[in-house]
């Protein structure tokens, strides 16, 4: 499955886990869960995936708005989405 690059999307492949910050084309190590509480459900979770060099700014963003729920390597959300 091929995921495009774009912040927001809820299934992430790793043989496409590209960095969701605008413009990086970096291999994504970290998903960003969030969500929106205007629009989301409380246990609805949004992902942004990011490399190493937009891990944080990408965090700070989500976070200074209240929406970022949890941050966990690319390796970590696979295997507990494969648990589901």
């Amino acid at each position: 499955m091929n995921l495009p690059n774009l912040p927001g999307s809820d299934d992430v492949a790793d043989d496409a886990a590209i960095c969701s910050a605008k413009g990086c084309r970096a291999p994504a190590v970290w998903v960003l869960a969030w969500n929106n509480p205007k629009v989301h459900t409380p246990d609805r979770r949004k992902t942004w995936l990011a490399c190493e060099e937009h891990r944080e700014h990408l965090s700070q963003f989500l976070g200074v708005r209240g929406f970022l729920k949890d941050v966990v390597t690319l390796e970590e959300w696979e295997a507990s989405a494969a648990g589901r």
